[in-house]
């Protein structure tokens, strides 16, 4: 197993506190995308964001990553600030899956050498069975190893994105609209695979999804924001069996609609 930097304390917790986000639009006026945001994402669990386009889901993911930084607050790994960890530092233990994984050049294999060549190390054998392992944690077969990366559809390319995302043994992993290009019959398999990789590695998954259906296939726990707060949050079941604001109800009525208030 690849270890993790020794600097880094991981308690079993990443907890946001008082999360502002502010953007300056193309009018030259800012643009308040996240208001005073505070939860805690258990670990070992599946984490659900939800909600309409434009209320903060995938900013918040990136914030995590340090594609960005808060205007205000702070996010904990543990007891560590991440503002004060160096990024590449804390990639090594929050991966990230966007929506539109950038594939390398090359083979499905030569794709998750990467993180391996990355750290300068020596990549294990092509015929190791850790390959065909991590494509069968994703719902990909080993054949597809030696197929051109960036010639596969883009829910495979997502996948094999976070496979290799996995071989870096992260503790956190942040997936951006995993589904968003699987049809029906492949993503319920993709939420079996998910939560039996999580179940069997302990491992902290924090999603952004617009698929409802697989929200309450593959979540633990929903977080429902809208207009970057946190209107309502509780486990799969309270959520989808019993929402409790307005807002909720018809955000499941209406999903495709913003600005829904509470």
């Amino acid at each position: 197993m690849i270890a993790t930097p020794e600097r880094l304390i991981i308690l079993p917790s990443l907890v946001f506190e008082n999360i502002e986000k502010i953007r300056i639009g193309e009018d030259g006026k800012p643009r308040q995308i996240l208001r005073h945001l505070s939860m805690t994402i258990t670990a070992g669990r599946i984490t659900v964001l939800i909600g309409p386009s434009g209320c903060g889901k995938t900013t918040l993911l990136r914030l995590v990553n340090r594609l960005e930084d808060p205007t205000a607050g702070r996010i904990l790994l543990g007891s560590q600030d991440i503002s004060l960890l160096d990024p590449l530092e804390l990639r090594q233990v929050v991966g990230m899956v966007p929506q539109k994984p950038f594939m390398f050049a090359g083979t499905v294999l030569e794709n998750l050498q990467q993180p391996f060549l990355l750290r300068k190390q020596v990549p294990p054998s092509p015929k190791d069975s850790i390959w065909s392992q991590c494509l069968g944690q994703v719902d990909l077969a080993d054949e597809f190893l030696p197929r051109q990366a960036r010639s596969l559809s883009l829910g495979e390319q997502q996948r094999v994105g976070l496979a290799r995302a996995l071989l870096c043994h992260p503790q956190v992993v942040l997936l951006d609209e995993p589904t968003s290009a699987l049809d029906r019959p492949s993503s319920d398999r993709f939420a079996r695979s998910i939560r039996s990789l999580c179940q069997e590695t302990h491992l902290t998954l924090l999603l952004v999804t617009h698929d409802l259906w697989f929200a309450e296939r593959v979540a633990d726990y929903v977080v429902f924001l809208d207009d970057g707060c946190i209107i309502e949050q509780g486990t799969a079941v309270q959520i989808f069996s019993a929402p409790q604001t307005t807002a909720l109800q018809r955000f499941f009525l209406y999903p495709d609609k913003a600005g829904v208030t509470p």
